[in-house]
């Protein structure tokens, strides 16, 4: 049975200012001695640069790879790592840091330079990982990381791409192994466990037209393929899964007294709701997504449903 609290019943993830001071929280339960500075200051280079505030970049552009992914994704890292410390997984402070640095960097390559004048940040759909490590390598000193935290920052950011296999990457020890897994399942968890999840896919079929991803017909098309998606994720975070299961269930006994992964269960829902839709005979998927208003600001920019 699932549990009668959801996921966003916890904290509202919309104002950014609300997640840093969960994960402030999260920081003390790990350790009150932890020096949260450095952290604090990833975080608000990572909000200038989607918000257009820093001289050389333009405001994020792309509305599935958003700001709101990027923070929930720094959330979702911060509590897997609290529950790994609870499961005996000793990280120490700088580790800590780092995979909440790669965390809030790990889409930034999706956000343009000031001088890229030519279509949206989803045309660097393909790369953008490599875009993304670049620029914890630009920023990383900023907020206190050594050389070779960044070169391990990067690495973890590389490991986030669903083309690559993670068993091919080789890490320098096997706790930056395990923080690039948890990486990239807090990466899968904070996208689909996401209330509007489903909504917002109409928003990424948008962003692979952009940058020429094939295998996408339409936006139901997509949609339809997401049933498969989920199997595909499981797949991926094999090597993961139970640990990363375990360690949210510990998180949200210890903070919120809740006996269960309150990310599963949502993904769970998720994919539930999807196959109950899909299968409604001569029916158009997308009118049963009604979260947000998102089905009508995707028909309002892109003129037309496909």
């Amino acid at each position: 049975m699932m549990n009668d609290k959801q996921l966003y019943d916890l904290i509202n993830t919309e104002p950014p200012k609300d997640v840093l001071d969960e994960v402030r929280i999260i920081l003390n339960m790990i350790s009150p001695n932890f020096d949260q500075t450095p952290v604090s200051q990833a975080f608000n280079t990572i909000v200038r640069l989607y918000e257009g505030k820093h001289p050389d970049f333009k405001a994020c552009n792309t509305e599935y790879h958003d700001l709101r992914h990027t923070i929930e994704t720094f959330l979702a890292m911060a509590r897997l790592l609290h529950g790994a410390q609870l499961n005996g997984e000793a990280f120490d402070e700088p580790h800590i840091t780092l995979g909440l640095a790669a965390a809030l960097f790990h889409d930034a390559g999706y956000i343009q330079e000031k001088h890229d004048r030519e279509g949206t940040g989803a045309k660097y759909t393909v790369d953008h990982e490599h875009r993304s490590a670049h620029l914890l390598g630009r920023f990383g000193s900023e907020f206190g990381l050594s050389k070779e935290g960044i070169a391990m920052g990067r690495m973890m950011i590389l490991g986030t791409d669903i083309n690559i296999d993670l068993s091919t990457l080789t890490f320098p020890t096997d706790q930056v192994q395990l923080l690039c897994q948890m990486l990239t399942a807090s990466d899968l968890m904070a996208q689909m466990a996401d209330r509007s999840y489903l909504e917002k896919l109409l928003f990424l079929y948008h962003e692979f037209k952009e940058a020429n991803v094939i295998g996408y017909e339409s936006e139901v098309d997509l949609l339809k393929k997401t049933v498969a998606f989920y199997q595909f994720v499981e797949k991926r975070l094999e090597t993961i899964l139970d640990k990363a299961d375990r360690f949210m269930t510990s998180h949200f006994v210890s903070r919120w007294n809740i006996q269960s992964n309150l990310y599963k269960e949502a993904m769970e829902r998720q994919k539930n709701y999807l196959q109950q839709i899909l299968n409604i005979p001569d029916s158009d998927p997308r009118e049963q997504l009604k979260r947000g208003g998102i089905v009508e600001k995707v028909r309002e920019k892109y003129k037309k449903s496909d």
